[in-house]
């Protein structure tokens, strides 16, 4: 029995981390790399996801620019990353 040509499955993973994480990294097609972002999801509970929106409310900003300034806060750019 011949043996199957190893294919990269859909949604695999590549094999270099750092290929990986840049993936998202390129620009869109019209050039305008400063409006171009990521999508990111992550799994919360119903009681937490509450706790967020009400929070986002009170300070009169979205949902997603709450959570974007929480995470730059937390992960800031290392001297040497490309901006």
């Amino acid at each position: 029995m011949s043996e199957r040509p190893s294919r990269r499955g859909f949604a695999a993973r590549p094999a270099d981390p750092e290929h990986w994480i840049k993936a998202a990294d390129s620009a869109p097609r019209d050039g305008n790399a400063a409006g171009f972002t990521a999508r990111l999801t992550i799994d919360v509970t119903p009681d937490l996801r509450g706790r967020i929106k009400i929070a986002a409310f009170q300070r009169g900003i979205t949902v997603a620019d709450m959570l974007r300034d929480l995470l730059a806060r937390e992960f800031p750019p290392t001297p040497g990353d490309p901006s």
